[in-house]
């Protein structure tokens, strides 16, 4: 489907310091910003916590021609545990791979100049040893499915992406809105897949005129709408319409209009700034320690 694009993919984060240090000093991203909330958000893109939270955009470039990451920090949250739905993001930086043996990341070699290095909270990142192209590092993500043939029915007939390859061997089905945006891989791994509590979100934007028509299409098609078409205010920025749809394996997924998201997204320049002060100004571990309390596990 023309113009739309892939955006971000969610990662619920319990330690902020590590998390920043992988994404920034191993993988060589920049914070693109940097946000603070008081109590969650409408699309509940914290997940089902009501209380202060953060979110950080990190990526290789700004949001309207890279696919980033997106670090939700819950202040109460230590950990999340892992299902088998993330399988993994790979990314071409050869400069990564020298970052992590400098820093003594742990590295597992698993092909020919591909290395596996994992976030904190295990999320799994594939690192190509190339060089890093000039345009978008990220080449995708890959998220599991239980029945293939259903998944890319879903992901390609309802939501308009175009198939790039399959692979019947492997069982995967490679598939994007345009061959330059980080594509989505679909692995069927033959039986349930489970989200756990640290199961993301992966976005993407369109025309805001296609959001009504795209969620009628999904309620006539009788799939899953886990929030129907809302507007959500960021107090001095654009006001952004999103629909947050499942896939019939759970996974969620976000589209928002592209309009007003590419200046919602536009980069701060103090975004690594305001991530250092409230790193520095967090002292939820502290709060835990002296009442003698473990941060929640979710």
């Amino acid at each position: 489907m023309a113009l739309r694009r892939a955006l971000h993919f969610v990662f619920k984060v319990g330690d902020r310091g590590k998390t920043a240090t992988f994404y920034r000093d191993v993988l060589g991203m920049k914070v693109l910003r940097h946000e603070e909330f008081e109590e969650g958000c409408k699309a509940s893109c914290n997940g089902p916590y009501d209380g202060k939270w953060s979110k950080t955009m990190v990526g290789f470039g700004p949001e309207d021609d890279h696919f980033v990451a997106e670090l939700t920090y819950n202040y109460g949250v230590g950990e999340y545990q892992l299902g088998n739905d993330f399988l993994g993001l790979t990314l071409q930086s050869s400069q990564a791979v020298s970052n992590a043996k400098r820093l003594g990341w742990p590295l597992s070699e698993v092909g020919e100049a591909l290395y596996l290095a994992e976030a904190p909270g295990g999320y799994r990142f594939y690192l190509v040893d190339k060089e890093q192209p000039l345009n978008d590092p990220v080449q995708k993500v890959c998220l599991a499915v239980s029945d293939l043939k259903k998944s890319t029915h879903y992901w390609a007939t309802l939501l308009g992406m175009k198939v790039m390859e399959m692979n019947d061997e492997k069982k995967t089905v490679l598939m994007g809105y345009s061959d330059t945006h980080c594509k989505l891989e679909l692995h069927d791994v033959g039986g349930t897949v489970d989200h756990g509590t640290a199961f993301g979100r992966i976005a993407f934007s369109c025309p805001r005129e296609q959001l009504p028509d795209l969620e009628a299409l999904i309620k006539k098609e009788s799939q899953k709408i886990l929030t129907p078409l809302v507007s959500l205010d960021t107090p001095g920025k654009a006001t952004v319409e999103v629909v947050i749809l499942a896939d019939p394996d759970g996974h969620e997924i976000c589209f928002v209009g592209d309009e007003a998201f590419r200046q919602l997204s536009k980069v701060d320049p103090t975004g690594n700034a305001l991530l250092n002060t409230a790193m520095a100004e967090d002292k939820s571990d502290e709060w835990f320690a002296k009442h003698n309390k473990q941060k929640a596990a979710a």
